[in-house]
């Protein structure tokens, strides 16, 4: 189930975020391909100017242009973050007052020690005794739910978790889809009407947990659940992992909205059942008609 099973059918990408002018045609472009050998236009991300002062894409994607912007657009890209934006990643190291955090980009984002809550939710200066016991913490290998506090000049991301909504992440389910498929929105957290918690982060990695009870507001997110989830709600878990695979799969934005859909259309087939081609289909194509209503 590490994987969800290629389909020979593939439903349109959502474009309506691509900010395309009136009329312009969407063209997909590989690398080394002319773009466009008029002058009198700006040279924009994805694309270079040639000895023949011809405009050619540099990556693989589809053809952004602002009045004489031009620029192409990756389809498949590193996470590249923004101020506000509300990440899932995975602490793959501890330094000296400070975390580092996989999040899907370029290089590991960071996590200071002055950038979190501690046990207790308090904000206080933090000590040598607090340093010493960082990884009491947070671990390598956790998982943690985060914000992007700011960025630096090579790309890199500065992370906190000082609301208390923010924190370890325990008892789920992580999930790694393109960025590009993450709707941005007021809010990434959800609380499904299955019982679930939907966590979209905004560089692709997606939180499913199943919602057994309240977070300890009062440890500032570092109490670690290891209550016993019960079948069903491992069930839920399950089917929503591969609803979300199939919207993945078939380039569908993942939204709140968009989840709900595709589980509300699965109930017909078993969790197991939704790894075959022909249920895949089946749910994405009617979630797909659903979100076409609106």
């Amino acid at each position: 189930m590490d994987e969800c099973p290629p389909i020979t059918v593939r439903l349109a990408v959502d474009r309506t975020d691509m900010n395309l002018t009136a009329g312009e045609n969407i063209g997909f472009y590989t690398p080394g391909q002319e773009v466009s050998s008029q002058t009198g236009f700006m040279r924009g991300h994805g694309t270079y100017v040639d000895e023949e002062e011809t405009l050619r894409a540099s990556v693989a994607g589809v053809l952004e242009k602002v009045n004489k912007l031009i620029s192409v657009r990756p389809l498949k890209t590193r996470y590249q973050g923004e101020i506000g934006d509300v990440v899932v990643g995975r602490i793959t190291e501890l330094q000296q007052k400070r975390w580092k955090v996989d999040t899907n980009s370029k290089m590991d984002s960071v996590l200071l020690l002055s950038s979190v809550n501690l046990p207790g939710g308090e904000l206080r200066r933090r000590s040598a005794e607090d340093e010493q016991t960082m990884r009491r913490y947070l671990q390598e290998g956790d998982l943690i739910c985060a914000e992007v506090q700011s960025t630096f000049a090579d790309g890199s991301l500065s992370l906190h978790t000082r609301v208390l909504k923010y924190g370890k992440l325990s008892q789920g389910i992580m999930l790694k889809v393109s960025p590009a498929l993450i709707k941005r929105k007021k809010t990434h957290f959800h609380n499904l009407a299955n019982g679930a918690i939907l966590i979209l982060g905004n560089n692709g990695y997606v939180w499913i947990g199943a919602n057994t009870q309240e977070k300890d507001q009062s440890e500032g997110g570092f109490t670690q659940d290891l209550s016993r989830v019960a079948l069903q709600d491992r069930e839920i878990c399950a089917r929503l992992r591969n609803c979300i695979l199939i919207l993945a799969e078939c380039n569908i934005l993942l939204t709140d909205t968009s989840v709900t859909y595709a589980y509300e259309e699965s109930m017909k087939y078993t969790p197991s059942e939704l790894l075959q081609s022909e249920a895949i289909i089946d749910v994405a194509l009617l979630t797909q008609q659903r979100l076409s209503q609106f």
